[in-house]
């Protein structure tokens, strides 16, 4: 043991456990933290955005795009509360992120010293941030910190992983104890739980007996590194695969196996595909509202008439929403390994079987095709939104890194972006949170230095975070921001339109008395940061600003004027009871044993 300070042997401890980054704001409960990473910072690197929200949206992004975690740090009270929405988003997209809070010093406790919460206990920043969290721990002692970081990293990255908040009082910090430092925990795949061979069996002889199998993959198959699996199962069963926007690239989305995603705003093949399904594979998915058209039968899924094999590493998903036919507790990759294996054993024999489900498959995939591909060869001005996706598909290489923010330019990716490879679709999915990409982009080119990073964020999430542009510019960070301007927040106005007969407040921007469309100019705004800016109102002139934007390898900015008015064509549905949901503009709900739906 070494006598140290509590600041230290959280700053030695992260290093050991090779966290390269700490991104935070300074504040006065956590100076003496600061003063460590100072000491230190030949060793981890403190990045410090403008804003709380800005770095933890940093950090799930990191993790997402490396599957490593960076730890952030906030100071007491309000500075803290800041970081609740972005580990919300954490949590629900189950990504890890060590949020070290830092609280008012114990000798003070309950006296209501400056910034503590104590209504109901003292020092209670801890439940404030509960619901977000895997857990929060607040050591009150310098020697108890030691159990509390390896059980937080370990909390942290063990199972579905989350974020963790280690909330240290002000004194602790800066006191001294004797203590070891503990033993880095385990990296995120060291504990990959399996299926038991019955119930590998059982999947198999279920797989064997379909004659419609889809695979339906989440972000669980990401974050198992299962994309060599996936690709090879597939290969070898022809098994079409939807995809959730968080599992995307796992199968290369150009493959013609690969149906998209699936839902309101989902690709039509995957929605008819899920609908007629007899067999739903399902690993590492959550059959949540919007990649199950709000659970009304017949839009996305059709269970129980299509049988359920349903794997996920986190058992308060299986069943929660469907009853699976068989529903396996096991980690993505090692099942599908499995699987893989028990297809070797048996040889099968499948030539021909599925057949006539491919040759449907097709008709959907050239239907679908034939009924949007000419808006992607539109020159407008606004922009129509196809041309934006189709411009950024021929410009980006395939390594591309692209950070989506929430909203209708959100929807239009999700249906049309065709993501080659895995963790390079960035996407704020359980709980949406503005800011994510326009934010979490900056964290993602950190994670990858030498690979193209993009935000597609809209002007409503570009306004909530505007000082990115000061931390790129302060920290040499080169990422491009596509904003996506529609002078409103579009995706609402068209819910509140499409709700209440046409009447609309609140949800778009416009200026005073005139009522014109308003917003500010973006690329000037950039440019008073040092950020190069371009505002593009062509259609003709967005291809070559974005390659333009990539190639310069610093901070860049394109205001991009979208047309607000073309809408992303609904193939599912999307329900807020008790309002009627509306049917979809491409394709009709399907029953079976009804007869098949005219376009």
């Amino acid at each position: 043991m070494a006598r140290m300070k509590g600041a230290d042997l959280i700053t030695e401890y992260l290093v050991r456990s090779k966290v390269p980054y700490v991104f935070g704001i300074c504040g006065h409960g956590n100076v003496g933290m600061l003063d460590s990473l100072y000491h230190a910072r030949d060793r981890i690197k403190m990045v410090s955005p403008r804003h709380e929200q800005v770095s933890v949206h940093m950090a799930d992004a990191y993790f997402r795009v490396r599957h490593e975690p960076v730890a952030t740090l906030t100071s007491c009270g309000p500075g803290s509360c800041n970081i609740v929405m972005p580990l919300a988003t954490a949590l629900s997209d189950s990504s890890a992120v060590l949020a070290i809070t830092a609280n008012v010093a114990t000798q003070q406790f309950n006296r209501s010293p400056f910034q503590e919460i104590n209504r109901h206990f003292q020092a209670d920043f801890p439940n404030i941030v509960r619901p977000v969290v895997k857990r929060s721990f607040q050591p009150t002692r310098v020697d108890m910190l030691p159990l509390s970081m390896r059980q937080a990293m370990t909390t942290m990255l063990s199972g579905r992983p989350g974020p963790v908040n280690v909330d240290v009082p002000y004194n602790v910090f800066q006191e001294e104890d004797d203590v070891e430092v503990p033993p880095p925990p385990p990296p995120l795949h060291a504990q990959r739980s399996g299926a038991s061979p019955e119930q590998v069996a059982a999947a198999y002889e279920l797989i064997a007996k379909a004659k419609r199998p889809v695979l339906f993959i989440g972000h669980g198959v990401t974050l198992s590194e299962a994309s060599a699996e996936l690709t090879e199962l597939v290969r070898r069963l022809r098994i079409p695969v939807i995809s959730s926007p968080n599992g995307m690239g796992c199968l290369d989305m150009e493959d013609k196996l690969s149906l998209g995603f699936i839902g309101r705003n989902g690709a039509y093949p995957a929605n008819e595909a899920g609908r007629r399904a007899d067999l739903v594979i399902a690993i590492g998915a959550r059959f949540d509202d919007r990649s199950a058209s709000s659970w009304l039968p017949g839009y996305s899924w059709n269970f129980p008439q299509s049988k359920l094999i349903h794997v996920d590493l986190d058992p308060d998903e299986i069943g929660r929403n469907y009853p699976p036919d068989l529903g396996i507790l096991a980690d993505a990759r090692t099942f599908l390994r499995q699987v893989l294996a028990e297809i070797e054993r048996r040889a099968p024999h499948r030539d021909g079987v599925l057949e006539a489900w491919h040759a449907m498959i097709r008709q959907w995939q050239a239907e679908w095709t034939t009924f949007t591909s000419p808006n992607f060869d539109i020159h407008a001005s606004p922009i129509r939104p196809e041309r934006v996706v189709a411009d950024c598909r021929a410009v980006l290489p395939d390594d591309t890194i692209l950070a989506c923010d929430v909203g209708v330019n959100h929807n239009w990716y999700m249906q049309f972006w065709k993501a080659r490879r895995p963790q390079t679709m960035l996407n704020s999915w359980g709980f949406s949170g503005m800011g994510f990409g326009a934010a979490g982009v900056l964290g993602a080119k950190l994670a990858a230095p030498d690979r193209p990073c993009v935000a597609i964020a809209g002007d409503g999430c570009f306004t909530m975070v505007p000082h990115v542009l000061c931390t790129a510019v302060e920290y040499d960070i080169p990422v491009v921001w596509v904003v996506w301007n529609n002078f409103a927040w579009a995706s609402i106005r068209d819910i509140q339109m499409g709700m209440f007969g046409g009447r609309e407040l609140g949800t778009a921007f416009r200026q005073g008395a005139n009522n014109k469309p308003y917003n500010p100019d973006f690329a000037g705004w950039a440019r008073a940061s040092g950020v190069e800016g371009m505002t593009i109102a062509k259609s003709e002139d967005f291809k070559g600003a974005l390659e333009h934007a990539v190639k310069s390898n610093k901070p860049f900015l394109l205001d991009v004027h979208v047309d607000a008015e073309v809408r992303p064509p609904a193939t599912g549905a999307w329900q807020l009871p008790p309002t009627p949901h509306k049917e979809p503009v491409f394709g009709k709900r399907w029953l079976p044993g009804e007869p098949v739906p005219a376009k």
